[in-house]
């Protein structure tokens, strides 16, 4: 039996983050790219689901509809803002950390989005943390 202490020092612990290396989606070997993201159970995703909720009631129509481009974008925000830090270079400089440049690489490829959310939403990535 979990006692509740444990429950909330995890779910602190997803609000520090927790590393995430990005795998070439061919080889499965390591880019380098390296990103810390908060924890499906944290403060940090869940103010970053509620603002995509507001975001996308705000982005509808008088039918109530959302287009898909505007679902996407809206989501690969949400996204983004569960990234806490990255360790990203390009051309031999360090990327600089900012939303901007996390929408920015996460649209680069599907692969980079798809491995950075799927890991975002693995809670047993982030039990190891606690």
């Amino acid at each position: 039996m979990r006692d509740l202490a444990e429950v909330m020092a995890d779910v602190a612990d997803q609000d520090r983050g927790q590393w995430f290396d990005l795998v070439d989606p061919v080889t499965g070997e390591e880019t380098g790219m390296r990103f810390r993201m908060a924890g499906p159970d944290s403060a940090t995703q869940h103010r970053a689901q509620l603002a995509l909720a507001d975001e996308l009631a705000d982005l509808a129509g008088p039918d109530g509809r959302v287009s898909a481009a505007h679902r996407e974008a809206a989501r690969l925000r949400c996204l983004a803002a569960c990234v806490l830090g990255w360790e990203i270079v390009q051309d031999g400089a360090a990327v600089p950390f900012s939303q901007a440049n996390v929408i920015r690489v996460l649209k680069l490829a599907k692969w980079i989005h798809v491995q950075v959310d799927g890991f975002a939403a693995d809670r047993a990535a982030f039990r190891s943390v606690a």
